[in-house]
């Protein structure tokens, strides 16, 4: 049964309500049961941390894929989507790290790694009940039961199978590589980890000098931002192409060799210096200079301390002579390692530790903090005049994405996975791939692409998946093993978990003499682990092996832009070094959620509100809606508004709602008035023949076409603003012109056609609404599924709308005139309501003309088959068709937009403002059509002028009409004053006023109601405002129109006395129309006269069939029950009879209201008794001022004076007694009137038999606690 709607909603304790109904049914699971032989849709869910809570970025990635996969599900495939968990790596050891006050190796040393493991292990789902709730409450349908996580023994194993396939290709191998440093994780990130937190940053700017030997007064002047960096340096570099200069400094008299381009580095004007020489930067190669530090004064004989060459130097920054310290740069390592001043396979001059402080060769500063040694090195400089300048300088500069901490760059040695070598096959997997948007392939990810270098793999790290491979001492002899077994049948050790204190202990013999191999100490970077996620999750190869096989690479995944650095990369490059294809086959890259201000989210500076309150206070839909509908997923980012998830509610829920309210109201409506069952059968309902009708279906059809289309190339960027904007065209557009035909104001049959018309859009809707907002349109569906028929549904279970399949394209309903005429109708009521608007002249009051002039015939021949619609929306009179607008003196003229052209025009501004208020209308037609014009040289376009359409001077029109355009159409309303239109808009003021105060009762449109009004002063405008319109007010409030006083009688629903046309308007509602407390003809309850046969005796009498009215209905059952107790039949055996025919129990009894029927013991009467009214005295009860209690409902009831006829006849005590049964009220005092006033009270000793068919009115008198 469908059941009713409430007028007001909260959206987020009705999700409860749909999460609870979800749970009930195991729906998600069923879902899947249900799918299980439809083919495979592949779908990956990239693996977040549970050291943290859930934030935006989180919620909008899993929102959207939460609507790919809802939406592949109901297009007819099998969507398996598994939770996934990150858990081993820096993020856990960062937090343990700062819990237990580790500082460094030695303090883990202390404590063993077991240990160390165990309480990483620890914390490593400690939010997950909170991430499982999080994403449960935002709708996301996905599997925790069967989920994955990183430290699944099976997980690892597979990880371990994936490296040793690339080892066994000579894709992995062992370096030194100078890498971006975390000190405070004590650990190298990839390049990749270091780009994900750049800061603007103050670093010291150092200019140091260092004098050429054998010229000891000339000096190469070097710059630097990191002076901790000079004690390790080994080089100067200089480009070989640009120009350098010998400069004597007129202030000191130094002599130094520059750049010349950089000159402005040092010296502010030219008149600071004296130019000396000027050469090529390939003169100085070679040349030695005295060394900073005598730390590694050794290195001097391997070629150390002198210039070298190469074009990464730039003119941009600095002297243009570059500092080397081949340990700390990457370029610099390239660059001494190419001039053999290091060899690769040498001891790295690298002093400083893994915790960033110096060690102990650099004497000076040994154990300082390589920042915190800048001031004393710079102090060390200048104390040994070897400083030329010092400032600071503000550059962007690389910190730990999980410590927040500056990144050094250091060399370290490493184990890497070759990648520069299939750029090419990386960029043609890449290709292969549909990206959403398109740009992020090409751009951001292409060009890190092509500038890919090889992966360091390697953390020196404890809590990961360990590196399976065991080395002799001297690194000769390697082995790699893949699988726990092999690890078992070379070390003889069978274990279960592979975490390093589990393995590290396990020796294999060598087999080259060299004793035993033991395992290195490093583990994965765990971005290895997750590009390796879509084998792992399967245990691939050891099982599910054709599982696998049959679902790679998968159909979709998805995440955040940064991502691009992150796991779409590395799944790309081992999908590609393993099978030599992508491993998915489309994705979609979303932007960052950014706080309101524009900067990052930072739970410091507390700049966001919190998830969890923005979805307790407006509902998980509308915030999935919010962030769908935003640039941020077309990789864009978003500033994070509250009230933007507001007025989703406000402007696309609150209306939906509201049209679905509309149409059970209405359902129901019919059901009451017309006894009409609604069922909604889509191949068996009627082609409508109204244009509105055909034109939503239309539409609702072409949105569906454009859906699919659309979803099918996961465009949800495209695809949610066409959704919005259909919620806005069924509410403000079809709702809004067919209420009255939903009402049943144009008949029956019109109304079940804009039912069913209402229906089947809202269904459609809903089911393609239901991927994107699950709650609401599974809210909606569960009232709505109780109006369609049964035999109409495919599927087998309808229990929730996300078992239903998306709506088929109908194609035959499309009809595109249809759909551009109520566009051209949709514009000339927009532009009419401008045109009010800027009038202020409220809708309320109607007027004349409507004159709408276009150039199209065809236009306007569509606009005139809806003239009733143009009429009724903007209340006007008379609809005029034209395409001449000279007939109504109409012409164009020109504003230039000062603001753009005096930006672009500057002085020439003045004069062609003048020129372009003398454009004639002609020009400005050709103008429109074009979209540039010249105006006194100048090429002016749309964006440069506006465009208004004004009357000519001499014109009578200039009066009459107000207008206003667009590109195509002009429209004018007559807005000239008439008395009789103004009066008519008074009324409507009236009729509003009646309607807010009904809503404010909250009164439906069913409830019967009287409405009293009092205008003070009596007998002024207002007043007789009303009385010549009160007909007009009834035909739209359908409530009588009386004037006060309210009857005494009336229970009063709700008063208000308001201002309108200066007089105050008294307003009472009152229940029940003013015809129900007139008296009432004949008895207000249905009932049967009885004509009892039995033992030989014979007697007539009377039933009622309900009592009071709507309550306490019979059947025949009931009907003999009853009948035995009134004519003392005791238990004999009664037979009904309607004439000749018997009464069965299947007959609906109340049908029989007014006959009079037979009762005999079974012998069937020869002739039917004629029926000439009630056969006993009644009188008719009206309850006034107060509501029936005991169950009962209904305040208008019949008592009968007696009964059998002339038997147990009522006196007054009887009748007040029966009257407080009747009402459920038999603990209250009550009297009895015979005037709805309430003035003349029935006399105690009033004969009852004189009251026969009269009605008499009760007054219950209040309680003490009442009074």
């Amino acid at each position: 049964m469908v059941e009713p709607v409430p007028e007001s909603i909260n959206f987020p304790a009705q999700e409860e309500k749909i999460l609870q109904l979800w749970k009930d049914k195991d729906c998600f699971q069923e879902c899947l049961k249900q799918s299980k032989n439809r083919p495979k849709y592949a779908f990956y869910d990239g693996p977040p941390f549970a050291t943290g809570l859930p934030h935006y970025g989180h919620i909008l990635a899993g929102t959207i894929k939460d609507i790919v996969t809802r939406f592949a599900h109901q297009n007819g495939f099998h969507v398996d989507r598994r939770f996934g968990w990150d858990c081993h790596g820096l993020p856990v050891e960062y937090e343990i790290d700062k819990t237990l006050g580790i500082k460094g190796p030695e303090d883990v040393a202390k404590m063993g790694i077991a240990e160390y493991n165990k309480q990483c292990r620890n914390i490593v789902m400690r939010y997950s009940t909170e991430w499982e709730a999080s994403v449960t409450r935002m709708g996301r349908w996905i599997d925790f039961r069967n989920d994955y996580k990183t430290l699944y023994p099976w997980f690892m194993e597979t990880v371990w199978w994936v490296f040793k396939q690339l080892y066994d290709k000579g894709l992995v191998y062992r370096g030194v590589k100078v890498m971006p440093f975390s000190t405070a994780c004590n650990t190298p990130l990839s390049n990749f980890e270091s780009n994900q937190n750049y800061k603007d940053v103050q670093d010291p700017s150092v200019i140091v000098n260092f004098p050429i030997i054998g010229e000891e007064d000339v000096s190469l002047i070097a710059w630097t931002t990191t002076p901790w960096t000079l004690p390790s340096n080994l080089a100067l570099c200089v480009n070989p192409e640009f120009l350098y200069v010998k400069v004597k400094d007129n202030a000191t008299g130094q002599t130094y060799i520059m750049m010349e381009a950089r000159l402005g580095a040092l010296f502010k004007a030219e008149s600071e210096y004296t130019l000396l020489d000027k050469f090529p930067g390939k003169k100085l190669k070679g040349k030695k200079y005295k060394p900073l530090f005598s730390y590694f004064a050794k290195c001097g004989e391997t070629g150390a301390f002198q210039v070298v060459t190469d074009n990464y130097v730039k003119e941009e920054e600095g002297t243009g002579v570059v500092h080397q310290a081949p340990y700390f740069g990457a370029d610099d390592y390239r660059v001494c390692t190419e001039y053999n001043i290091i060899q690769r396979d040498q001891v790295p001059i690298c002093p400083v530790d893994a915790s960033g402080c110096f060690t102990s060769e650099v004497t000076d500063f040994v154990g300082q903090y390589v920042k915190d040694a800048d001031k004393n090195i710079i102090k060390w400089l200048k104390e040994n005049g070897r400083l030329v300048n010092a400032s600071s300088f503000k550059h962007n500069y690389p910190f730990c994405w999980r410590s927040d901490t500056p990144l050094i760059y250091k060399a370290v040695p490493s184990w890497f996975v070759r990648v520069e070598h299939m750029v090419d096959k990386l960029l043609d997997n890449n290709g292969k791939c549909y990206w959403v948007p398109d740009f992020v392939r090409e751009k951001r990810f292409g060009n890190w692409l092509r500038d890919a270098r090889d992966w360091a793999i390697s953390r020196n790290r404890y809590w990961g998946t360990p590196i399976p491979l065991w080395v002799s001492d001297d690194f000769e002899e390697v082995v790699c093993i893949g699988s726990i077994d092999e690890l078992a049948e070379l070390s003889g050790v069978k274990v279960t978990d592979l975490h390093r204190e589990n393995i590290d202990g396990l020796t294999i013999p060598s087999r080259c003499g060299k004793g035993v191999l033991r395992r290195i100490t490093e583990v994965f970077d765990c971005w290895f682990e997750s590009g390796s996620m879509p084998y792992a999750q399967a245990h691939y190869p050891f099982e599910n092996r054709k599982e696998f096989e049959d679902t790679f690479p998968a159909d979709f995944i998805a995440e955040g832009i940064d991502q691009t650095r992150g796991w779409f990369y590395t799944l790309l490059v081992l999908s590609t070094a393993l099978f030599g294809k992508p491993p998915f086959k489309n994705v979609i890259v979303n932007g960052l959620v950014l706080a309101s201000d524009g900067q990052k989210m930072s739970k410091r500076k507390k700049n966001y509100p919190d998830p969890g309150v923005i979805v307790q206070n407006y509902g998980a839909d509308a915030l999935r809606l919010y962030l769908i509908n935003s640039p941020v997923v077309r990789a864009e980012n978003l500033r994070f508004k509250e009230e933007g998830v507001r007025d989703v509610l406000k402007d696309v829920f609150l209306p939906w709602y509201n049209a679905y309210r509309f149409l059970i109201q209405n359902v129901q409506r019919l059901q009451k008035e017309d006894d009409i069952q609604f069922l909604y059968n889509e191949s068996t309902s009627k082609q409508s023949d109204n244009i509105m009708d055909k034109w939503i279906q239309s539409f609702t059809q072409s949105l569906i076409q454009f859906f699919r289309a659309e979803m099918d190339a996961y465009r949800l960027y495209t695809v949610v603003p066409r959704l919005v904007k259909f919620v806005d065209m069924l509410t403000n557009w079809y709702v809004r012109t067919n209420r009255r035909r939903l009402k049943g104001e144009s008949g029956t049959e019109d109304c079940l056609w804009a039912l069913e018309t209402l229906f089947s859009v809202l269904f459609s809707m809903c089911r393609l609404m239901a991927p994107f907002t699950p709650f609401i349109t599974e809210m909606m569906y569960q009232n709505l599924r109780h109006l369609i028929d049964p035999a109409s549904v495919e599927e087998k279970d309808t229990g929730s709308i996300h078992y239903l399949m998306l709506p088929q394209v109908r194609e035959a309903l499309i009809d595109k005139r249809i759909e551009s005429a109520v566009s051209q109708m949709q514009s000339v009521i927009e532009l009419g309501r401008v045109i009010r608007d800027r009038k202020t002249l409220p809708v309320k009051y109607p007027l004349k003309e409507v004159v709408v002039i276009h150039q199209d015939p065809e236009a306007l021949e569509d606009i005139q088959s809806l003239q009733k619609y143009i009429l009724e929306e903007l209340n006007v009179r008379q609809l005029t068709l034209s395409t001449d607008k000279e007939k109504y003196g109409i012409r164009l003229r020109a504003e230039p937009d000062h603001m753009v052209l005096g930006k672009k025009l500057k002085a020439a501004f003045k004069s062609i403002t003048a020129s372009i208020k003398e454009l004639t209308s002609e020009q400005l037609e050709a103008f429109q059509k074009s979209g540039s014009i010249m105006v006194d040289g100048h090429e002016l376009h749309e964006e440069d002028l506006r465009l208004m359409y004004t009357f000519n001077q001499n014109s009578d029109s200039a009066a009459q009409y107000e207008a206003h355009s667009d590109s195509q159409v002009l429209v004018l309303l007559d807005v000239s004053p008439d008395q009789s239109m103004v009066d008519e808009g008074v009324a409507r003021e009236v009729i509003n006023r009646i309607q807010k105060l009904r809503k404010k009762a909250h009164l439906v449109p069913s409830d019967e109601i009287t409405v009293y009004f009092r205008c003070q002063p009596e007998g002024e405008y207002l007043h007789s405002v009303i009385q010549a319109h009160t007909d007009f007010i009834l035909a739209t409030t359908k409530a009588p129109l009386s004037c006060c006083p309210v009857p005494k009688s009336a229970s009063v629903i709700i008063e208000e006395k308001t201002q309108l046309k200066g007089s105050d308007l008294e307003l009472t509602i009152v229940k029940g129309s003013s015809a129900s407390l007139a008296p009432i003809d004949g008895p207000a309850c249905t009932y049967v006269n009885l004509k009892v046969k039995v033992n030989s005796k014979e007697q007539d009498g009377m039933v009622l069939l309900e009592n009071p009215k709507g309550d306490n209905g019979f059947d025949v059952d009931k009907l003999k029950k009853v009948c035995s107790s009134i004519f003392g039949t005791n238990n004999t055996k009664l037979h009904f009879f309607n004439g000749t025919t018997v009464l069965t129990n299947k007959m609906d009894i109340q049908s029989l209201t007014g006959k009079t029927l037979t009762v005999t013991t079974g012998s069937k009467p020869e002739s039917a008794p004629a029926s000439n009214g009630p056969l006993c005295p009644y009188v008719n009860l009206l309850l006034c001022n107060a509501k029936p209690a005991e169950c009962q409902s209904g305040e208008v009831a019949t008592l009968l004076l007696n009964n059998p006829v002339g038997q147990n006849t009522l006196n007054h005590s009887g009748v007040l007694s029966e009257a407080a049964k009747v009402f459920g009220l038999r603990s209250r005092r009550l009297k009895l009137f015979v005037d709805q006033d309430l003035t003349q009270e029935l006399p105690a000793d009033a004969s009852v038999t004189s009251l026969n068919t009269k009605t008499l009115y009760i007054r219950v008198f209040p309680t003490t606690a009442e009074a």
